[in-house]
């Protein structure tokens, strides 16, 4: 079995690549080590490795990026599999494993041994996803903090507050959209659009709690119109999962698409992938990911 470790240098804390590094070099099987060299190279290293045509585990070594890259340079590829060292800041799919998952998914010689199982993945426009699409304020956020990040003296943390306040407080939480997700169909001033194959997004979010990345299932919510109070109430229930406690502004639908469209430009993410368009569809895709993991981790809901 061949296992090539993707590394992205710059995700995480500092020092956290040698640290990897280290723990590499006390493994017991051979594998081999590539760096990534910037935004869409994992993915390129990932279809490489796939179309070899040997049997391949790799494994991305950063956060929700890296694997989000991974995961679409090796979907549909029989021969190879992938995992995630959660080495990122953010690593929100694996919180599926539970609380200790950065523990479980740092034994890489349980790793390397364990097992695989097969996972659907989210087509939103052409870009594959494995846990959540959001297309809402949440969505702005997500873009504003990528935004805000990159200026002199904000820190990570500071970004998503200055996101936060500009797209929840200055700019407004509802867009217009034009929403179809099975027999409901929605038009009018629209807070959230969430589309969940995994469980968590958002550094902790947890919008539907029984979500399953394999049961050929899309768990969908839609929020439409609400006020700035009321989403303040809401919001810390909708993190929690407890959306069918609000059917009155959360709508739910369990399938396999969903459509969103304005006349004015939209965000949606992808895993933490920022698209910009006039309207979205996600649907579950025909490519499916094979996952591999450590034995004796379940990604069950941790209910």
């Amino acid at each position: 079995m061949r296992h090539l470790f993707i590394i992205n240098p710059v995700a995480g804390r500092k020092g956290s690549t040698q640290a990897l590094l280290d723990r590499l070099d006390q493994v017991s099987f051979p594998h081999e080590r590539v760096f990534t060299e910037g935004e869409g190279h994992a993915q390129e290293l990932a279809c490489q490795a796939a179309q070899a045509g040997e049997p391949v585990r790799i494994w991305a070594c950063g956060g929700d990026g890296t694997l989000n890259e991974v995961v679409n340079g090796a979907a549909g590829f029989d021969n190879a599999a992938i995992t995630c060292v959660p080495k990122g800041t953010g690593n929100d799919f694996l919180k599926v494993f539970g609380p200790n998952y950065r523990d479980l998914f740092y034994d890489l010689e349980a790793m390397a041994a364990g097992p695989q199982t097969t996972l659907d993945l989210m087509d939103c426009n052409g870009k594959l996803g494995l846990d959540v699409v959001c297309g809402g304020v949440d969505a702005r956020i997500a873009a504003g903090v990528h935004r805000y990040k990159d200026l002199p003296f904000v820190t990570g943390k500071g970004a998503y507050i200055l996101s936060l306040i500009e797209n929840i407080f200055l700019k407004g939480i509802c867009r217009p959209m034009e929403v179809q997700m099975g027999p409901v169909h929605y038009s009018g001033p629209t807070a959230i659009v969430c589309v969940c194959n995994g469980r968590y997004y958002g550094g902790g979010f947890m919008p539907v709690a029984d979500a399953m990345p394999d049961d050929g299932v899309l768990d969908m919510l839609l929020v439409g119109k609400v006020s700035l109070p009321t989403f303040i109430r809401l919001v810390g229930q909708y993190a929690k999962g407890r959306y069918q406690d609000y059917p009155q502004l959360i709508q739910d639908f369990h399938g396999r698409e969903l459509t969103w469209s304005s006349k004015e430009p939209l965000v949606a993410v992808v895993d933490g992938e920022v698209l910009e368009s006039t309207s979205f569809t996600v649907r579950l895709s025909e490519k499916k990911i094979h996952f591999f993991y450590p034995n004796g981790a379940s990604y069950a809901p941790h209910l």
